[in-house]
């Protein structure tokens, strides 16, 4: 609908310009004001503030997960419907002693990012750092996921929550292009980045030489490959390497894989999501193991 307002002259059918209007009598009815109109419409809108996404956990299932958390305690200002402080202090699902500040449902999402999904919930805490890749890479067992370069937060997330689905030790990314574990990415992870840890390192080759010093056998995931994922896998502990959709894996880094496989697909479609190949793959990683 148009902003402007438009009088015709009634039984006519005929438009007349503004100007060429006779002045009429001022009456109670409603009589243009091209100033006043001006104004009204020039004047600023109303902007959201800007949301640091990064200190931002949101949704039911990503906040339990992280009031849960031993790390956390101490942490963070938690913020909930009445609702949902309600439902945590009766099922006593803050065991670190988090306190619920009560506000309404449309005040809690003007603090968070636009269409953030808060479900009643929200907790303003620092991003997890991540942990020393031997943390999970020693004694050498199981499936690691390392991520190349993966930088979407929604592909990132999904396929943590795969990798805890599937029973992985951890996941390994480069800590200069990967997203924070938080926000949409902590979201779509449903809590998996509470409970799965993921160590952020410089270098991705020099992690897969110690990971192969421990123990670990490299499987990189190619389109190409000439072998497939169910062929290379032989129940060793294996690291899958993941790449992100546009580039792949690193050339460097598939340098250092002991292998490269695909995922072989019939369908004639010519790739997969980061997140979905991911859970094709530590399936069939933890099938090969016996899981």
């Amino acid at each position: 609908m148009s902003s402007t307002r438009e009088r015709n002259d009634r039984k006519t059918g005929k438009k007349q310009g503004f100007r060429g209007r006779p002045e009429g009598p001022k009456s109670g009815g409603w009589t243009p004001n091209p100033a006043a109109r001006a104004a009204a419409e020039s004047a600023p809108r109303e902007r959201r503030p800007r949301v640091d996404a990064d200190h931002w956990l949101w949704g039911r299932h990503p906040v339990l997960a992280a009031l849960a958390n031993p790390a956390r305690r101490g942490m963070g200002r938690l913020l909930a419907t009445e609702d949902r402080a309600a439902e945590i202090e009766r099922e006593r699902l803050a065991p670190n002693g988090h306190r619920a500040e009560i506000v309404d449902g449309p005040a809690l999402a003007r603090m968070l990012p636009a269409g953030a999904a808060h479900q009643g919930l929200a907790f303003k805490v620092p991003p997890l750092e991540g942990v020393a890749l031997e943390e999970f890479a020693e004694p050498a067992a199981g499936v690691i996921v390392m991520l190349d370069q993966v930088t979407d937060p929604q592909n990132v997330g999904a396929v943590f929550r795969s990798a805890l689905a599937f029973g992985a030790r951890g996941v390994v990314v480069q800590d200069r292009h990967s997203p924070a574990l938080a926000g949409a990415l902590a979201k779509a992870a449903a809590g998996a980045t509470e409970r799965l840890p993921c160590a952020r390192v410089t270098n991705l080759s020099r992690a897969l030489e110690r990971l192969a010093d421990l123990g670990w056998r490299a499987v990189g995931l190619d389109g190409a490959a000439e072998q497939t994922l169910e062929d290379t896998l032989d129940g060793q502990p294996t690291v899958l390497v993941m790449g992100s959709e546009g580039d792949g894996v690193r050339r460097l880094v598939a340098e250092h894989c002991d292998v490269l496989a695909r995922i072989p697909m019939p369908g004639g479609f010519e790739s997969l999501n980061v997140s979905n190949a991911a859970a094709i793959a530590l399936y069939e990683a933890t099938r090969k193991q016996g899981g």
